[in-house]
């Protein structure tokens, strides 16, 4: 199975995008994620949707938006809403900053790990 993160941005007009998403294949839907982390002195939030893999092809993706979002603000609350019209509980955990690592791959595979302990992605098969 091939899980990938796919970045729609960093959380300002891709935030519609990543919620348009979920609402069309909310059958799909495996997880909702609030990432938060701090930038200097400010706290941002990835957001992260988790579809069920496709029948055919076995592909796991992750939708990102990724660090552009401000914790308590009111596009932090239009995923928060979009989690209860969906009827999901959305997960919310800290994570080290993206600009801790030397590039957004590394940074991916450090979430990707975090996910699998976790137990909100499935091993890899």
């Amino acid at each position: 199975m091939i899980q990938k993160f796919i970045e729609l941005g960093e959380g300002y007009s891709d935030l519609y995008e990543l919620i348009e998403l979920g609402r069309a294949n909310k059958h799909r839907i495996s997880s909702l994620l609030c990432l938060h982390t701090k930038k200097g002195d400010n706290e941002f939030a990835s957001v992260i949707i988790t579809l069920q893999p496709a029948a055919e092809g076995k592909f796991l993706p992750l939708y990102i938006c990724r660090e552009g979002i401000p914790a308590h603000s009111k596009r932090y609350q239009l995923f928060m809403d979009f989690a209860e019209e969906a009827g999901i509980k959305p997960i919310v955990f800290d994570v080290k900053n993206s600009e801790e690592f030397a590039d957004k791959e590394i940074y991916f595979h450090y979430l990707t790990g975090i996910l699998r302990l976790n137990y909100l992605l499935p091993p890899l098969q």
